[in-house]
């Protein structure tokens, strides 16, 4: 049997598994007695270059087949500075699962900065190794490259994020139409992008510091980021008109 190697988010983790990406993602949303129910996230990695990071004669002595015959679910490699030590070309596919194991796999794709806007406001959920939730007026790659290349106080070796849809909220925080945004405490949110735009010196601010571990996937916007300084690894989200024919049985759970 393969060898699969992942990089989880929530916690944040370097495991083995014989099982493939989407019995894998069902596996970690559900469980192996489905009585466990809850969503994950996770990158595949390339095993290949990461063989000098891990203990190969360690993998595969307990990544082995059960005595039944069936794949070995998951063997935890690491739980410590996952994200900071695997290198960045060694991520494939992302994977998103629902609570009761739908799997939707998004492909990197080419991200260009040239199509970045500078005006509007943006709603930023960090993911790893960091989450909370911030709202800022700096574009994707600009808010990446902040807190990873030691221009401010508080720094990041990497950072994996997300887009949430802001709305009307982008361009008028305070009369902005707020429907079909179903965040809570939507006033906080009104006046964390307020201050933004009136403060030409502040770009960033902490809407909510703790993440729930649930992510929204209706609200986001343009997709999954990673990546430290200039280097950026790029997953798009479809529409849901897009994911609605992409994957069905995803956009229904969402």
């Amino acid at each position: 049997m393969n060898k699969y190697i992942y990089l989880t988010c929530n916690p944040e983790a370097l495991v083995a598994s014989m099982l493939p990406p989407e019995s894998f993602g069902f596996y970690l949303s559900t469980g192996t007695k489905k009585r466990n129910k809850g969503q994950a996230i996770f990158f595949e990695v390339d095993l290949g270059k990461i063989e000098s990071l891990i203990d190969l004669e360690s993998l595969n002595k307990r990544c082995v087949a059960k005595p039944d015959g069936s794949p070995k679910s998951s063997v935890y490699l690491s739980v410590y500075k996952v994200l900071e030590i695997i290198p960045l070309s060694s991520l494939r596919s992302l994977y998103l699962t629902t609570d009761h194991g739908c799997v939707l796999e998004l492909k990197k794709s080419d991200y260009e900065t040239t199509g970045e806007s500078g005006n509007d406001l943006h709603l930023y959920q960090e993911l790893c190794p960091v989450s909370p939730m911030v709202a800022s007026s700096l574009a994707p790659s600009v808010f990446l490259r902040k807190l990873t290349d030691g221009s401010t106080p508080i720094v990041l070796p990497k950072l994996f994020f997300v887009e949430l849809k802001l709305g009307e909220l982008a361009a008028n925080p305070l009369s902005g139409s707020s429907e079909n945004l179903p965040y809570s405490n939507i006033g906080h949110l009104r006046d964390c992008l307020e201050i933004i735009k009136g403060e030409y010196e502040k770009h960033m601010k902490t809407v909510n510091r703790i993440f729930s571990g649930e992510l929204l996937y209706r609200t986001i916007d343009t997709g999954f980021y990673v990546g430290s300084k200039d280097e950026i690894v790029y997953y798009s989200y479809p529409r849901m008109k897009e994911l609605e024919k992409l994957n069905y049985n995803f956009f229904r759970a969402i």
